[in-house]
């Protein structure tokens, strides 16, 4: 099994080896679907000021890919499943590039150039 580059912080709050654990199986998820990721940072953050005490944790993950860089945050009040909420994110996003792709590949498109353009003629 390759081992992925993967980078976690921890902000206002200590990431335990349960958290790293469960980052890094999803985290896992991603890279089966794409070959050319670099490396995929996750910051896991705690909010302890939000005077709702709802969406306290929150989770940004990016992707560092080959092209555009991915991001996608999220926020909830569990952090296993703002977790979650990021892997599925960043997975539609690597779904939708992948899909686009193949569409680009695919849809070949006639180039119309407007002036009349002399055949060559053979020897």
């Amino acid at each position: 099994m390759k081992q992925h580059d993967v980078i976690i912080s921890g902000l206002n709050m200590e990431l335990t080896e349960a958290i790293k654990n469960m980052v890094h199986e999803k985290a896992e998820k991603l890279f089966e679907h794409e070959d050319h990721i670099i490396r995929m940072r996750v910051e896991l953050e705690y909010d302890p000021h939000q005077s709702t005490h709802q969406k306290e944790f929150i989770a940004k993950g990016q992707l560092e890919v080959r092209g555009n860089d991915h991001f996608a945050s999220a926020a909830t009040d569990d952090l296993y499943k703002s977790i979650d909420q990021i892997v599925g994110k960043l997975d539609r996003m690597l779904r939708r590039r992948s899909r686009l792709k193949k569409v680009k590949r695919k849809d070949t498109h006639h180039v119309d150039i407007p002036a009349d353009i002399p055949k060559a003629s053979s020897f």
